[in-house]
C-alpha cells in the first residue's frame, strides 16, 4: 500500500488530519507534516516555497516514507502539487484548492496594504466567514477553531507568490508543474467542495487527466466528509 504524506492548509497544523486517520487502513504508513512556521515547525523569517518543499521532503525522507499519495488542503494542495513535480510521488489529491488564483488573487494583491498594516486580521476573518466553518459538525469545527494559529507572517510568507506574480506568470508555473507530473504518470484528484469552474477544468484537462470528486459542506472536506475522503484516495 502507498505511503501517505498529508499537508494543511494555512494557519493550520496536522490536526486537521485527525478526523481522516480513523478511516485509513491501519497498516498504511502516513506522515501528516506542520508545515514552516506551523504547528510544532518553528517560525522563519520568510516562508519561499523552495524552502518550504525541502522541509517537506527531509521529513518525507527521515519518516522512509517512499513515493507517496501527497495529499493537500487548500494551500497545501498547491504545495502537494508542486512537490510531486519535483520529489517522487505516485499521487496527488486536491483538497479544495483550484490552481489558478482568478478572483482570489485580484482580493489578495488588494488587500496587500491591509494585509500588511496592524488590522491585517480583519481579512483574515473575513476569509475565515466563507469557509463554511459554522456548518460543520461539532468535533471537526472544534479541529478547526483550535488547530489554527493566524499570523500576518504567514499569510504575507506564503501569499507571497500572488503579490509578487501576475496571474498569467502563476498560471505558467503550475502548468509546467502539470506537465511534469503527468509525464512521470502520477495521478492526479481533485476533491472540491464545489463543482469546478469550467475554465479551471478545461484547463487542467488538458494537460492530464484528473479525476474529481464533490463533496459539498465547505471549505473542509476532510472534516465534514473523512470516510468519502479515505475511500477517494488511491491505495
Amino acid at each position: 500500500m502507498t505511503d501517505l504524506l498529508l499537508l494543511h492548509g494555512l494557519t493550520y497544523d496536522h490536526h486537521t488530519w485527525d478526523l481522516l486517520r480513523p478511516h485509513l487502513d491501519p497498516e498504511r504508513k502516513v506522515l501528516a507534516v506542520d508545515l514552516p512556521g506551523h504547528g510544532r515547525s518553528a517560525q522563519r523569517p520568510e516562508y519561499p516555497l523552495e524552502e518550504v518543499l525541502e522541509d517537506i521532503h527531509q521529513q518525507v525522507t527521515d519518516a522512509g516514507l517512499t513515493a507517496p499519495v501527497v495529499v493537500g488542503h487548500s494551500l497545501g494542495a498547491i504545495v502537494a502539487t508542486t512537490y510531486a513535480a519535483q520529489f517522487p510521488a505516485t499521487a496527488v489529491v486536491n483538497v479544495d484548492q483550484p490552481l489558478l488564483m482568478g478572483r482570489f488573487g485580484d482580493v489578495v494583491r488588494q488587500a496587500e496594504p491591509l494585509l500588511r498594516s496592524p488590522q491585517w486580521r480583519q481579512f483574515w476573518n473575513r476569509m475565515l466567514a466563507n469557509m463554511g466553518i459554522e456548518a460543520l459538525p461539532d468535533q471537526a469545527r472544534t479541529i478547526v477553531q483550535t488547530s489554527t494559529d493566524p499570523r500576518q507572517d504567514l499569510l504575507l510568507g506564503y501569499w507571497n507568490d500572488i503579490l509578487r506574480y501576475t496571474d498569467e506568470e502563476i498560471k505558467e508555473q503550475r502548468s509546467q508543474e502539470l506537465r511534469t507530473i503527468g509525464e512521470r504518470s502520477v495521478a492526479y484528484h481533485w476533491i472540491s467542495s464545489f463543482p469546478p469552474a469550467q475554465d479551471q477544468l478545461e484547463w487542467l484537462t488538458s494537460i492530464l487527466p484528473v479525476e474529481v470528486t464533490v463533496l459539498p459542506g465547505g471549505h473542509f472536506p476532510h472534516l465534514s466528509h473523512p470516510a468519502d475522503v479515505a475511500r477517494a484516495l488511491p491505495a
